[in-house]
């Protein structure tokens, strides 16, 4: 690879304090985001001179001399999100034993053929436009690439011609909501986002995107429901790869991989997964602050900005860098907490992060069979509760939120029926002793412990009350006492 001009071009990549304050506050300018762009095409370089040095074949001399033929076009190649995606796969695999065939180092001589051809066929249909007030965006939409499966969701099939039109449309209203709403944000969207890639609906969720820290620019996201659906996920995956390529220059926590609560999932998450949360949300946040006279808007506001604020505020161990760069996180949303928001919301939003935050206890925090036995015999002497730890387990997979009492009250918000178990529908409604009452009846539903506790207003943890009560099944006791004994 000696003399390919591409990797000798590579520049040390620096930012300020002003721009890495600037990117924390989620306000980046044009400036910062370009040198986040060619440190991530640095890093494409570097992954492949490390592919270069693992696996020599004449597919590296191919693209050596498409580079020296057609040097911009091949750097346009390497620098687009997919081309990261495999490029890390590849060295990954190669690492791992594979033959370089296997590992897929033909793609070189692909990319080498493709910058060669004379004319590249571009095809307009599968391109996503957009123009409002001066403000438009380009952006590739992938739907037949093979590497487009490495962002982890499962893309569609080729989009036929109505489905095409149909993600312009909402597209180009989606862009509309941008550049009206969050018109910084949208100017931020045209220098970060490269590739929309459209994938398979979960039936569970209400709907799903994903970036990747290999490809920087590149969005994968089920057909939303609505434009401002499109807006806040582009805002939210564009908000992922800032980060990601953030992370690729500093060092922002000292202990990234530790383990902790997350108000978006409802899996535990890594400190470096609960920074990308608040990060994400910070500018989805911003976005429904824009809507005060929505009432689902302001309820996502008012939920958001508590989860963002505490998120933030519950980071452990930053760095140097991490304290500017969360610093400004907190600054940015802190004062969004004192704006006001209509009681019923509020209720609502408090209720919706208090019942995740319960929910995620009930599922991640387990009891231990011995401290099972220490709460079942002191509650049958009539002691106080023994002090008991629960541990902390490690999810087998990825969890998204899933919450019928949160799909109630969206309902709720948008003015349509409620159906749903009794204890539900009166807890969105503002009943909460019809409520209370029917969870209590319920106590086999780990959900309705949550409930209890919503409604209850006492402070105990799910997790023991729930441990309890299973231990002393069969001996009529009482789930609400329970409660009332560990609080």
């Amino acid at each position: 690879m000696t003399g390919f001009t591409a990797l000798s071009a590579a520049l040390p990549h620096r930012l300020s304090d002003t721009a890495l304050t600037a990117l924390g506050a989620g306000r980046p300018d044009r400036a910062a985001l370009d040198e986040l762009r060619r440190a991530q095409l640095s890093r494409h370089l570097l992954l492949l001179r490390e592919i270069a040095a693992t696996a020599r074949t004449d597919d590296f001399a191919a693209l050596a001399a498409a580079e020296r033929a057609a040097p911009g076009r091949v750097r346009d190649l390497l620098a687009r999100p997919l081309f990261g995606v495999w490029a890390a796969g590849c060295l990954g695999a190669l690492r791992a034993g594979a033959a370089p065939e296997r590992a897929g180092v033909g793609h070189l001589s692909d990319l080498a053929a493709g910058a060669l051809t004379p004319h590249p066929r571009r095809d307009p249909g599968r391109q996503l436009t957009a123009e409002h007030d001066g403000l438009g965006i380009s952006v590739r939409l992938e739907d037949r690439d093979p590497l487009r499966e490495g962002l982890g969701l499962p893309p569609t099939p080729p989009l036929a011609p109505d489905e095409l039109a149909r993600w312009q449309e909402s597209f180009a209203a989606a862009w509309r909501l941008l550049v009206e709403r969050v018109r910084p944000d949208a100017e931020a969207l045209t220098a970060v986002l490269d590739t929309v890639i459209p994938v398979r609906a979960d039936p569970a969720a209400r709907g799903i995107s994903a970036t990747s820290a290999d490809a920087f620019g590149a969005v994968a996201i089920s057909e939303p429901a609505d434009p401002a659906a499109f807006a806040v996920g582009l805002l939210h995956e564009a908000q992922h790869s800032i980060l990601n390529a953030v992370l690729y220059l500093f060092d922002l926590l000292e202990a990234p991989d530790a383990l902790g609560y997350s108000p978006w999932r409802d899996d535990p998450r890594p400190a470096s997964g609960i920074l990308h949360g608040a990060y994400a949300y910070l500018a989805v946040t911003r976005f429904w602050r824009t809507l005060p006279d929505d009432p689902l808007a302001r309820f996502e506001f008012a939920r958001w900005r508590a989860a963002v604020a505490a998120a933030a505020d519950g980071l452990p161990d930053l760095t140097p860098a991490g304290e500017r760069f969360v610093g400004a996180l907190r600054a940015e949303v802190r004062p969004w907490l004192d704006e006001p928001v209509p009681p019923r919301i509020r209720r609502l939003a408090e209720g919706a992060n208090r019942d995740h935050h319960l929910r995620w206890r009930l599922r991640n925090l387990h009891v231990e069979p011995a401290d099972r036995t220490y709460l079942a015999t002191a509650w049958r002497r009539g002691e106080r509760p023994p002090a008991v730890t629960p541990v902390l387990r490690r999810a087998p997979r990825r969890a998204l939120e899933i919450s019928p009492r949160l799909d109630l009250t969206h309902r709720l918000l948008r003015g349509l029926p409620l159906e749903g178990s009794a204890g539900d529908v009166a807890y969105v409604r503002g009943d909460e002793a019809t409520a209370l009452s029917a969870y209590r009846r319920n106590p086999g539903d780990r959900a309705a412990w949550a409930g209890m506790l919503l409604t209850s207003g006492l402070p105990a943890a799910p997790e023991l009350a729930a441990a309890a009560y299973d231990e002393l099944r069969g001996e009529d006791s009482d789930p609400l006492a329970i409660i009332r004994w560990l609080s």
